[in-house]
């Protein structure tokens, strides 16, 4: 395994713009990405419980990162590599996870489930970024995830009102799962009838439990 300080200098260099439209997951990505969704199946219990009613966080508004941004992006940006995508979500959960625990009390009953999962996160980056070869990541991006990649690493201080939003922890974590399905589908799939993990309609109440995790 790499260590985790080659992975975070990494995360902040550029992308391979490859030919290829959808990329396979590399199959050494699916154990740790499984690992984290057995963490994310608990989010419900963890990220909504454990908060008062309609409680928020503050993000970027580029942290709010939805299904609906990925089909956004596939249409807007030509020849867009899956892996661009996958780069962009552990860039953007990063974030996510690193803001629910800042806003928890050393003793709020559910820091120890994030930590966990910000854990088994990093684990899962670590893998994926010690699955590509160094020069991967040191292609230029596309000017549109460009834009969305520099506004989630500028200094918060450095970020104009206007670009914050509120969210509560548990639509963020579903955000993060809904969207790893959809970008790892390889990891996934289902025995008994091919999913779309990237249609919104998959993830809607009143889908059977047996195909979907806790939402």
């Amino acid at each position: 395994m790499i260590q985790l300080s080659t992975s975070v200098c990494l995360l902040g260099g550029l992308f391979l713009i490859a030919p290829v439209l959808m990329a396979p997951t590399l199959a050494n990505m699916c154990r740790p990405l499984k690992t984290l969704n057995d963490s994310l199946s608990h989010r419900r219990r963890y990220m909504k419980h454990n908060f008062p009613i309609n409680y928020t966080i503050r993000v970027h508004h580029k942290e709010i990162f939805k299904l609906s941004n990925i089909s956004k992006m596939r249409l807007n940006v030509e020849e867009l590599d899956n892996l661009v995508l996958q780069r962009l979500w552990f860039q953007v959960n990063q974030g996510v996870l690193k803001k629910i625990i800042r806003v928890m009390p050393e003793r709020h009953p559910s820091r120890p489930y994030t930590a966990e999962l910000e854990r088994r996160f990093r684990d899962a980056e670590g893998v994926f970024v010690e699955s590509h070869p160094a020069e991967v990541f040191q292609q230029e991006l596309p000017d549109t995830i460009q834009d969305i990649w520099d506004g989630l690493t500028e200094e918060p201080d450095r970020v104009p009102d206007s670009s914050w939003r509120f969210a509560s922890p548990k639509s963020l974590l579903d955000n993060f799962c809904h969207t790893m399905f959809c970008l790892f589908s390889e990891c996934f799939a289902s025995t008994e009838a091919p999913q779309d993990y990237c249609d919104v309609s998959h993830w809607r109440k009143g889908r059977k439990k047996d195909l979907q995790p806790e939402s």
